[in-house]
Order: C-alpha cells, then structure tokens, then sequence
C-alpha cells in the first residue's frame, strides 16, 4: 500500500482543494495477483490526475499481462493527453479500445487467453470523468452517500436490470463472474462513460475489483470512506472484505480518490 502525494488544484476553484489518495492491493486466497491499480498524475498539467483498476483474468500469468497492459496503455495516453484537443469521454475510451487491441494480440505470442476488466477515472479541475468495462467498479461518494456507482458488464447484473432476479440473489448467484464484455474478447469492449461536475470537499471516488465489492455493501464502503483518511480507509475495507472472504477471498484492489479542503496558506 502506498500513498500518492498530495495534488494541489490551481486557485481558480471556488474553495481551494487538494487531493488525498491511496492505492492497494491483497493477494486475496489465489495464488497470484493478476489485479493491477495505480494512481499518477501529469506531468505538465497541474490538478490532473488518473487512477485505473484492471482485474485480469486468463490462467496463470495471462490474467496479470492483460490487466499490466491496462495499467501501461493509460500512463502512456495520460501522458500526451491535453483537454483542449480530446475530450475527456475520447480519451478514456481510447485507453480502453487500445488496451484491449494490445491484449488481443498478446494471445499468438503466449499460450494463454488473456483478458481484462478496466475502470479509469480522469479527474481535472472541477471534474471528473470515468469510463469502464467489466466488472470492476466506480463508485462517488459525497461525505459518506452513494452518489452513483457504475454498471456490471455481467451476467447477473443484466438478469438483475431486466427484474429476473434481486439484486439480493445476485450477490450469491452461481454465475456472478460470468461478464457480458471485457478487454481482449473476440467482440468489442463496452464502454460506459459518465462525469461528475461541481466538485467539493466531500467528494470520493473509489475504484476496485470485485474482490472488493463483491463482499461489502455500497452503505459500508461509504462509511468507511467518510470515517478515515485514504490510506486508513483502504486498509479497513481490505481488512472487512478479508474477514467475510471464508478462505475464498480474490485478488483485492482500491483506489481510493479524495477531495479535501486545502489548507489556508
């Protein structure tokens, strides 16, 4: 677990933030960890920053070179990204789009069939966009309540939205990893975009694989968010969903995207 600097926001915010950030990972019960999450900011555009989670999946090694390849695809588009020649809903889709070329490929150099999930968070002053596909998650909090979370590219997700089972059965459904979309199938990714204008002191975002959410209801992962810091909440919720795991736990990983009031100079 490590945490990021602090990023400043330049002063024409209304109130003057900054952000608190962390990033984390457990190994779960699996034998390898094929999650991969990282948080980096830009290198010449002040009060920019990324985070990305990509769960891999593809037998032994497969899974890890598909959810790296995510993780390498946004830094080297997050560095030759400017907001005045792409928007930020073509940006994130081109990470997602090439990233998934890229593990596409990877399967007639290796004998694995490797694929991914991705979530990918932009934030800019006064902003934030994400985009996803899969099921790892994106969810916003505002002091401790849901704003919004993104949507399952999953089996039971869709069985869910068309009322064919509740979203309680969903949690234990035999098919609950099967997904509809991800990065490195023979059909192109879903994406799903969305942004949030407005940001404040308050405001959250946590990005995580299903190790993670997979155990823990939106009303905890909120309140533990809103209790702590960044790097304190995601060593509770890691610990929470390890103690409900029974010995079955997945690969675990957070990161964790909060605004703060910035102190006064």
């Amino acid at each position: 677990m490590r945490d990021p600097p602090e990023t400043p926001f330049p002063e024409y915010f209304k109130m003057a933030l900054s952000v608190e950030t962390c990033v984390a990972r457990h190994t779960g019960d699996r034998t390898e960890q094929q999650d991969r999450v990282g948080i980096f900011g830009h290198a010449s555009l002040p009060g920019m920053l990324m985070a990305v989670v990509a769960d891999g999946m593809g037998g032994h090694t497969g899974g890890a070179m598909a959810a790296e390849q995510v993780l390498l695809k946004a830094k080297q588009n997050f560095e030759m990204f400017t907001p005045r020649d792409e928007s930020a809903e073509h940006f994130l889709a081109g990470i997602i789009n090439e990233a998934h070329l890229v593990i596409k490929l990877t399967r007639f150099t290796s004998e694995q069939d490797p694929h991914s999930t991705a979530a990918v968070l932009l934030l800019q002053p006064g902003r934030a966009d994400w985009a996803h596909c899969g099921d790892s998650r994106l969810y916003h909090f505002r002091d401790g309540r849901l704003v919004t979370r993104t949507t399952d590219h999953s089996l039971v997700e869709e069985l869910s939205r068309k009322g064919m089972i509740s979203a309680a059965a969903a949690l234990s459904h035999p098919q609950r990893n099967v997904l509809m979309s991800c990065l490195g199938a023979e059909r192109e990714p879903r994406i799903d975009h969305a942004s949030q204008l407005g940001l404040v002191a308050g405001d959250t975002f946590l990005l995580c694989s299903d190790g993670l959410w997979g155990d823990l209801s939106e009303h905890e992962i909120g309140a533990e968010l809103n209790a702590r810091s960044a790097r304190e909440g995601a060593q509770a919720l890691i610990s929470l969903a390890r103690a409900r795991s029974d010995g079955y736990g997945d690969n675990i990983s957070v990161a964790i995207v909060r605004l703060v009031e910035a102190p006064a100079r």
